[in-house]
């Protein structure tokens, strides 16, 4: 049997090897962030699961993306995905410290439910859902580099990394590179995909009403472009289209 002492420094020693582990980690994320300053990331960890899931359901995979560079890409669009996602882009340093505030609350409360719920029907207590007041930063570094699940451990990874890419990357790349990746439609990923999808015109020449609209569906595209043309979508273009000529492009 092994003494105490042998066994405070094994723990020791897997305590030391996790940490090293961590901090090897974060110097793997520094690394291919400051990459991203030149070489324009070829797909996001978002993606490559999706392209999965698409295979093992579907047996195949029907993707649109084509990288353009930010010239190529409508103004109109990067004003209405700020206004629509995040109208302090070009001010905050990543992260809207008084909406995470409030959505710790909210995932407070919904803890407080599920654990409610638990104590009358173990069996049918929900996994409470973790959410997060995202800025257009925290987004890119969620679909960037970490996996979908929703935890405080993982949001607590988002938020070093949304750090590192506003240190290493200044605000228009990390836009370019964000409107480049993001999910507009089962497998329709960057915005030359979705204005050629949606509308049969590239990117650089959406129009004001037509970048509203795809800024509306990017919280939950995938249900959005079922119904392009419902009365939510066209009332909150509506409302995005008003706030898009107050915004500041960085």
């Amino acid at each position: 049997m092994k003494s105490g002492s042998a066994l405070r420094r094994h723990a020791l020693r897997l305590v030391l090897l996790l940490l090293l582990s961590a901090v090897a980690l974060q110097i793997v994320f520094v690394l291919r962030i400051a990459l991203m300053a030149w070489v324009d990331p070829q797909s996001t960890t978002f993606q490559r699961s999706e392209a999965w899931r698409l295979l093992v359901e579907q047996h195949r995979i029907l993707w649109r993306q084509d990288w353009v560079d930010a010239g190529r890409i409508s103004d109109h669009l990067k004003r209405a995905v700020i206004a629509s996602e995040d109208a302090g882009f070009a001010d905050h340093s990543g992260v809207e410290w008084e909406a995470i505030e409030k959505a710790w609350e909210r995932n407070q409360r919904a803890e407080e439910r599920a654990a409610r719920l638990g104590q009358r029907q173990p069996e049918r207590a929900p996994q409470p859902k973790v959410v997060g007041g995202s800025t257009i930063t925290q987004q890119l570094a969620k679909n960037l580099l970490l996996s979908g699940e929703r935890t405080v451990l993982r949001k607590g990874q988002e938020l070093l990394l949304t750090l590192m890419l506003e240190f290493l990357l200044d605000k228009p790349r990390i836009l370019e590179i964000y409107l480049n990746n993001v999910e507009w439609g089962e497998g329709i990923f960057g915005a030359q995909a979705a204005a050629r999808h949606y509308f049969r015109v590239d990117a650089a020449r959406l129009a004001p009403a037509q970048a509203a609209r795809l800024a509306v569906m990017l919280p939950a595209p995938k249900r959005f472009e079922k119904r392009p043309g419902s009365a939510y979508v066209t009332g909150r273009a509506a409302a995005i289209q008003a706030r898009m000529p107050d915004v500041v492009l960085p």
